[in-house]
């Protein structure tokens, strides 16, 4: 469980590459109406609100999640899970990708913060815990309660327990960001193998060769291609890497960086068969929330796709920490993340950012901003058997 992550990138590059192309003008209607959606912003009765909206941006939460389930909750065939070196599991389901995409209403470069799996983090209704495990919990005990009041239907189960899910998550998130959340859009494990094998893979640069067998890692030094299962373990290692999480969180945005330049470069966004099938591959694999409006998205994204973006990862104080009961945990500053978080729209932090307490044990916190260019920024000290590659057009090399 939880080894499947960063899905959500290729979903992204889905709806870039349609915005980018102008088809989405064409199709809208078509794409809008066969895409699931979620309503997992509305905060139920009782619940508190949401951060102000006037936060200076329009925030989209994307979420990749490791579901063995399609977006209509159906299981996944054993052929597939076998093909993205993953197995069925016992329903559990965790969001080890979760980005907040900050497109500031001022005109300034939108911005993709990226929020580690193991930020240690409050959890409404559960108290402090992993980010990543925000959802699956809250799906599981929802499904409980649905199976216990006689509910049989297991899609329906799925598809009424992950929106529960969905909506602690998205309460996570604005409780440790202090933004609200203005849309969500989730990627699921289908969707990558489906967006990969669209785009005919992706060419990615490693400066050393590694390997992970947890993850199914095998890959020379130097630029390659690759897509479905490969893809997959390229972007979801995390072991043998200098920094753990934080170096695939890099990995994750050079692929996204490449994937883009790939598209809006070499012609790919000509082939009609080609957009079909990244069509086809969104309706199938992504759920949105009904506000999404993707021709407004699809016209934002012209300046994503163009290179007006800037990736980050919020500060951390520890990526080594251990919670009470032992776990290994990315440890955070909450006034550090608010203010990091608030700055990228050009805002001071809401009042709320100072956090009770002060800053945790453990030091100071650093913003890591993890730009996915120029030999691996970011990715932490490299094995000195070799120097650093240089990075070919649009495609970083990283470790």
């Amino acid at each position: 469980m939880g080894r499947v992550s960063r899905r959500v990138v290729v979903g992204l590059v889905s709806l870039l590459a349609l915005g980018a192309s102008g088809y989405v003008y064409v199709t809208k209607d078509q794409l809008q109406n066969t895409v699931p959606t979620t309503d997992a912003l509305t905060p139920r009765a009782g619940e508190p609100a949401p951060p102000p909206a006037d936060d200076g941006a329009e925030d989209i939460l994307l979420v990749g999640s490791d579901a063995r389930t399609d977006a209509q909750g159906n299981a996944l065939p054993v052929r597939v899970l076998r093909q993205l070196r993953t197995e069925s599991n016992d329903g559990a389901v965790n969001t080890d990708t979760v980005i907040v995409l900050r497109v500031p209403k001022n005109g300034g470069k939108p911005s993709a913060v990226s929020i580690p799996r193991d930020t240690w983090t409050a959890i409404p209704g559960r108290g402090e815990a992993k980010i990543n495990s925000a959802y699956g919990v809250a799906k599981a005990h929802f499904a409980q309660v649905l199976r216990g009041q006689g509910e049989r239907d297991q899609a329906k189960i799925e598809r009424d327990s992950d929106t529960e899910g969905r909506r602690v998550l998205v309460q996570a998130v604005q409780d440790l960001t202090q933004v609200r959340i203005d849309h969500y859009a989730e990627i699921n494990l289908l969707g990558f193998y489906l967006l990969t094998e669209a785009l005919g893979g992706v060419k990615v640069c490693l400066n050393h060769a590694t390997e992970d067998k947890d993850s199914g890692a095998n890959f020379r030094r130097g630029e390659q291609t690759v897509s479905g299962g490969e893809a997959l373990s390229f972007v979801r290692q995390r072991k043998n890497l200098p920094r753990g999480d934080l170096d695939r969180i890099v990995r994750q945005q050079a692929f996204l960086s490449s994937a883009l330049h790939q598209l809006l470069s070499a012609g790919t966004l000509t082939s009609p068969g080609t957009l079909n099938d990244l069509m086809d591959a969104v309706h199938r694999s992504l759920t949105l929330d009904p506000g999404l409006d993707l021709l407004q998205f699809a016209q934002q994204a012209r300046g994503i796709a163009s290179g007006e973006l800037t990736f980050a990862t919020i500060p951390v104080v520890t990526a080594n920490g251990r919670s009470a009961d032992g776990q290994s945990i990315v440890q955070i500053d909450l006034t550090a993340v608010r203010e990091f978080v608030a700055s990228l729209a050009g805002r001071p932090a809401p009042a709320a950012a100072q956090a009770p307490g002060g800053p945790p044990v453990g030091g100071s916190s650093t913003a890591v901003p993890t730009s996915a260019a120029g030999g691996g920024s970011g990715s932490g000290a490299a094995p000195a058997a070799a120097p650093l590659l240089r990075d070919s057009p649009g495609v970083p090399c990283v470790n």
